[in-house]
Formats: C-alpha cells, sequence, structure tokens
C-alpha cells in the first residue's frame, strides 16, 4: 500500500490517519508543534505510522493530505511537494482566519489559494465539508448498496483519479463537482457544505446533527443548488 503524508493533525486530519491505517496504508503524520507532540497518536495507530516535520511528511507521501486552518497555508512546504498529488480539507471561516478579499468577492476559491502556493502540485479538494466525528460512521465497504458519496474538485484529472483511489479505500465513492473553480459549491456556507448531517437527529454536545448517508444524485442536487 502507498505512503499517506499528513500536514496538520487536528480533528479532520488524525480521523484522517485513522482510516488510512485501517485501510493498510503507511502514514506520516506532522503538525506545527513538532513530532514529539504526536507521541500518542503514533502509539495509538501503531507500526505503520511515524511523526515527522511537514517537510519530511511532504517528501515521504505519495499522497499528502494537507489539513490546516486556512490562516496556515501559506507554512505548507511547496518544494517537496512539486509533482505530488495533494488533498486539501480547508474552509474558510473569516472570524478565524481574518478577512481575505478575494475570497469574499468570490474571485477564487479556498483551494484554488493553495494551489496557487502549491504551483507545481496538483491539488484536490475534498474532506473539508464532512465532520470529524462523522467520518468513521459514514465509511463504508466497496460496493455496499448505502455508500457515501463525497464531493471532489480540482484541475488534474490524473490528480482526481489518484484521490477517488484513495477516498474509495477508506470507505467512500465521489462526486467529482469539477475543477478547483468550482469548489466554492461545497464551501462553508453552501448546502452541499452541511449535506452529511441529518437534521432530523438530535443535536450533539457541539450543536451537530447525526450523519446522513448522501447518494450522488442528492450530492449532485446539492452541488447543483449552489448560489453565490
Amino acid at each position: 500500500m502507498s505512503t499517506i503524508g499528513l500536514i496538520g493533525t487536528g480533528k479532520i486530519g488524525s480521523n484522517l490517519a485513522r482510516m488510512a491505517v485501517a485501510a493498510g496504508h503507511h502514514v506520516v503524520l506532522s503538525n506545527s508543534r513538532g513530532p514529539e507532540s504526536l507521541a500518542d497518536l503514533v502509539a495509538e495507530l501503531g507500526e505503520r505510522v511515524s511523526a515527522a516535520t511537514p517537510v519530511e511528511a511532504a517528501l515521504a507521501g505519495d499522497l499528502v493530505v494537507v489539513s490546516l486552518p486556512l490562516y496556515a497555508l501559506r507554512d505548507v512546504p511547496a518544494a517537496e511537494l512539486a509533482g505530488k498529488v495533494v488533498i486539501d480539507t480547508s474552509n474558510y471561516f473569516a472570524e478565524r482566519d481574518g478577512t481575505v478579499p478575494e475570497l469574499e468577492s468570490g474571485a477564487v476559491t479556498v483551494s484554488e489559494l493553495l494551489q496557487e502556493h502549491l504551483e507545481k502540485s496538483k491539488v484536490v479538494k475534498c474532506f473539508n465539508n464532512l465532520y470529524y466525528r462523522h467520518m468513521s460512521l459514514l465509511a463504508r465497504p466497496s460496493g455496499a448498496p448505502d455508500r457515501t458519496h463525497l464531493t471532489m474538485a480540482g484541475d488534474d484529472a490524473e490528480a482526481k483519479t489518484a484521490a477517488a483511489e484513495f477516498i474509495g479505500g477508506i470507505g467512500y465513492s465521489v462526486v467529482d463537482a469539477g475543477p478547483l473553480a468550482e469548489g466554492w459549491r461545497f464551501e462553508f456556507g453552501r448546502i452541499a457544505y452541511a449535506v452529511y448531517t441529518d437534521v432530523t437527529t438530535e443535536r450533539d454536545e457541539n450543536g451537530i446533527h447525526g450523519p446522513a448517508i448522501r447518494t450522488a444524485d442528492e450530492v449532485r442536487e446539492a452541488l447543483a443548488k449552489a448560489r453565490r
């Protein structure tokens, strides 16, 4: 199996690490606090997991996941990711990231900003609109009739194929929303952003409803309804 580099091991990143290990991948974890801060997660996930710096994770990964707040994206190592497929899970929250005029105006999307920074990489947007506690609950094996379809966007066809293979291996099918410029359709505040929650269920302590399985048609309908 391949090696997955993870730059950022917050709630989404750490859950993706767990799912990648369960699917048989080797995983190299990294964050801004240093490898020693990841000792507990490495111990939990076992022998196929190691901790490193972001530069080392970028170099080690056959495919690399960037799971950072938007304000930290400029810290992602660019040279070491040249030529690689990079899955971006980022979202824009002005109250956290500061106001970004080009995002406010719709001139660019969140993942286009990362692609601009990683000009020699192949960025694919996914996992930004899935609540971290629902990730393992919605995963299903290949061929399952209730398999959830995630949204994906990217400018490179081969990169999207590679990303879809990884996503498929950890339990999901995908719906291709088009190029990165169309990624706004499942950014925060759009219908497709919250499509994987079931509003008929009780909220948890964070105010989030339970998980909702979504078919390809349901996801495409949500994407089509998006308005700027």
